[in-house]
């Protein structure tokens, strides 16, 4: 319910148990894992519009509004109680995002710029999840309805967005683009690698180990305060 509400792909919002009662209160009823809009209908008639509310009333109250076993499932998830068991499922072996231009566009400063913004957004969820891609792909879509796509294998496995846009890069070159319109870009990672699988050894160069750990930096403060966040240098 919590990650639902973020609005975004890929995100993750964690609530502590102790808190899940009060961030659950203010939702409105029909938010309520399991509640279809039946039930939230019935349950507005009679004036009970949000998940606090629910949780305030007498348990073989929402039983006799309800039904039995459906009313203590309410009655206990508006309270934050849930005993099943969380099952943990494999991570996908891949992740793609997309990129559509508001109009048709010619290869160049703004479509580099969209591909860079995707490689970005792809490298935050990547390293969100704990993943490192072995593998890039980039489909081009044109105004004329035809598609363009090439996979190219990075030369380590990676989650980081300098090697992600190395590759996206060089894959946007071998397009060779020179009056064709685009409409859209999407750019996947393939065969996707537990990255604690990915032994990561120390470098020479002291300029990409600084780019790394401002990289860390910038994911706390996007985890933090949101995707949008800005890094910038104070002079």
């Amino acid at each position: 319910m919590a990650s639902g509400r973020i609005g975004g792909p890929g995100g993750v919002l964690v609530v502590e148990p102790e808190r899940a009662r009060e961030w659950l209160e203010p939702l409105p009823v029909d938010a309520l894992y399991g509640i279809g809009e039946r039930q939230a209908t019935i349950l507005r008639g009679y004036g009970v519009h949000s998940i606090g509310l629910l949780a305030t009333l007498p348990l073989p109250t929402v039983q006799r509004v309800l039904g039995g076993r459906a009313g203590r499932l309410a009655w206990e998830r508006a309270r934050g109680i849930d005993p099943r068991p969380v099952t943990p499922r494999a991570l996908p072996a891949s992740a793609s995002l997309r990129h559509a231009f508001g109009r048709q566009v010619l290869e160049g400063a703004p479509v580099r710029a969209a591909l860079l913004d995707v490689v970005v957004r792809l490298g935050t969820l990547l390293r969100g999840r704990g993943q490192a891609a072995q593998g890039m792909t980039l489909a081009l879509d044109f105004a004329e309805g035809t598609s363009w796509s090439r996979t190219r294998r990075l030369p380590f496995a990676s989650a980081h967005d300098e090697d992600l846009r190395a590759a996206a890069y060089r894959l946007m070159d071998a397009a060779a683009l020179q009056r064709a319109r685009l409409v859209g870009l999407s750019l996947r990672a393939e065969d996707l690698l537990d990255a604690g699988r990915v032994a990561e050894q120390g470098s020479l160069d002291g300029a990409r180990e600084a780019r790394l750990a401002a990289e860390e930096v910038v994911d706390r403060a996007r985890s933090r305060f949101g995707p949008e966040v800005m890094i910038g240098k104070a002079s």
